[in-house]
């Protein structure tokens, strides 16, 4: 499903709803952001796409607006999810992430995280790409442009996430269930489920016939 929107607006100016936009990112302007500049761009760059699954795994049991609205202390204690580095935290770090209440304070999921890093490298090292041809290989390359009306069509999980999740799994990586497969494709381009009313849905699936 696509994201769940802030319970309520932040204060001061806030744009006007869109007839034409999709409803879950509501008026919060760094939802609406959000909305309008990165979900269903497709992403091809391994690093980048190991970074937002490590964000997608704190997602887990939560709204992706918390995730949001943390991000950046994310980007910033992670050091830009760069996997070499991460993957040489030790109990250490993991105390002080623990710590550090501008992120989500979960040991299994910073302990994941690491695991996730070091998961990354081992793939890695096969071949450069080897994480996105992976990833992208559960939808044969290519993003899939679906053509929903209404937000309650959009599913939770799908095959092809289902089998993202046990590919995942057998390279190592924690943290990466179907549902949370399923919110990663639709953040990085893999499926493009804007509804169709929506002026990004256009938008994202000109960009997946160019990509």
């Amino acid at each position: 499903m696509p994201p769940a929107r802030p319970a309520s607006p932040a204060s001061g100016s806030i744009p006007a709803p869109a007839a034409d936009r999709c409803p879950w990112c509501g008026t919060e302007p760094a939802y609406v952001a959000y909305h309008d500049t990165e979900w269903g761009v497709p992403v091809r760059d391994s690093r980048a796409l190991f970074g937002k699954l490590v964000l997608d795994g704190f997602q887990a049991g939560l709204s992706w607006w918390v995730i949001l609205s943390k991000r950046d202390r994310f980007l910033e204690v992670f050091h830009g999810f760069d996997p070499e580095r991460m993957a040489r935290f030790r109990d250490r770090d993991i105390e002080r992430l623990l710590g550090d209440a501008g992120i989500i304070r979960s040991r299994a999921k910073i302990t994941a995280a690491i695991g996730n890093a070091r998961a990354y490298l081992a793939l890695e090292r096969e071949d450069p790409d080897a994480f996105s041809e992976l990833l992208w290989s559960f939808v044969d390359g290519r993003t899939q442009v679906n053509r929903w009306r209404r937000i309650h069509e959009i599913p939770a999980r799908t095959p092809a996430s289902e089998a993202m999740a046990r590919g995942l799994k057998t390279h190592g990586f924690s943290f990466c269930g179907p549902t949370i497969c399923y919110a990663f494709m639709q953040a990085v381009g893999m499926v493009n489920d804007h509804l169709t009313g929506c002026f990004r849905h256009a938008e994202c699936a000109a960009m997946a016939a160019r990509d």
